[in-house]
């Protein structure tokens, strides 16, 4: 391939005499490179590069063979730019009013100024404050902690879910949460539920309380009665799922993502899971409330759900048929 009377090599030796091309430039070269040895067909190089024609006989007109930078984008900036109309002593002002008042922004500081008489609009106090920043005149005050609120936990494994995480098969994500019980006056108790997303696989533990350790032997309970490997869980930002719980995903090689603060939404499964088994098992069965019995009772109802009750988001089917024609190959 040729470019007016010089190979591709010769093109990019123009490259190396002090023309660095920028990725997008060197594709636009391909493009004139193919243009010109495919007999000047401009319709033939757009249909082969997938490409406009309007953008590839733009940068047709703007091409130089001589110099390869004219492949290069070009500044978008306005060439006149809006100058600042307000006065050094409105400027003054302004920064004066900030200093004084350093969490107020151009909403009320506005105010003040026409109190003060100034004829100014709330955008161009915005703009000012904006310059002053730029201009390193204006110092946000430093802030000092005097509020009782906790610091947040610097959690040592846990961390968000990464978008491009996958979620294909049983046990990639499996969500938990607690679900309060209130059966009896004075009485509270807490179930620990946990939802494969994939199989729609549950299990559940009532305990006394939600601590750490007894989120870590549920750990325990989840992985000996999931039929699939748990590879990682998804947790809301309570207290129980960290010290020891954190420590025991950890230790089993379980990935740990949390939620950011005030995000149900994200475990959206789980938190539909604890709404079923309110209304299907706790606001209906006659149970008994000491910790013990209810586990028992718990657990029967765990392997109706997973292996009776046929669920909608599976067409019908229970999990535990979910699981075994995905292990037979068919499609679930």
């Amino acid at each position: 391939m040729r470019i007016i009377g010089g190979t591709v090599h010769g093109a990019l030796r123009l490259a190396g005499r002090g023309q660095e091309l920028s990725a997008q430039a060197r594709r636009r070269l391909k493009w004139m490179d193919y243009y010109q040895s495919h007999g000047h067909n401009a319709r033939l190089t757009c249909r082969h590069f997938d490409v406009s024609p309007q953008t590839f006989y733009r940068w047709r007109r703007r091409y130089d063979p001589h110099n390869l930078l004219t492949l290069e984008d070009r500044s978008r900036r306005p060439r006149r730019l809006r100058q600042p109309t307000w006065s050094p002593e409105l400027a003054q002002a302004v920064q004066a009013l900030r200093e004084q008042y350093p969490c107020w922004g151009k909403d009320k500081l506005v105010v003040l100024l026409r109190r003060g008489g100034w004829q100014v609009s709330t955008s161009m106090v915005g703009r000012i404050l904006r310059r002053l920043r730029e201009r390193g005149v204006l110092q946000e005050p430093p802030r000092q902690r005097v509020s009782a609120r906790k610091r947040p936990w610097l959690r040592p494994y846990a961390v968000r879910k990464p978008k491009d995480y996958r979620v294909a098969l049983p046990g990639d994500l499996v969500q938990v949460d607690t679900l309060e019980l209130r059966p009896l006056p004075g009485v509270i108790l807490k179930q620990f539920t946990a939802r494969d997303v994939v199989s729609r696989w549950d299990v559940l533990m009532p305990a006394s309380r939600a601590t750490a350790h007894s989120a870590s032997r549920f750990l325990d309970v989840l992985q000996e009665r999931t039929p699939f490997p748990v590879r990682a869980i998804q947790v809301d930002g309570g207290s129980e799922f960290q010290a020891t719980f954190e420590e025991a995903c950890q230790q089993r090689g379980i990935r740990l993502f949390v939620l950011p603060p005030r995000s149900p939404k994200l475990n959206g499964h789980v938190e539909r899971a604890n709404r079923t088994h309110t209304e299907e098992f706790y606001e209906v069965a006659d149970l008994p409330w000491s910790v013990a019995e209810l586990n028992q009772h718990a657990l029967a109802w765990e392997w109706v759900y997973n292996t009776v009750r046929p669920h909608q988001a599976l067409g019908y089917k229970t999990p535990l048929q979910f699981l075994e024609e995905l292990a037979l190959g068919r499609p679930p």
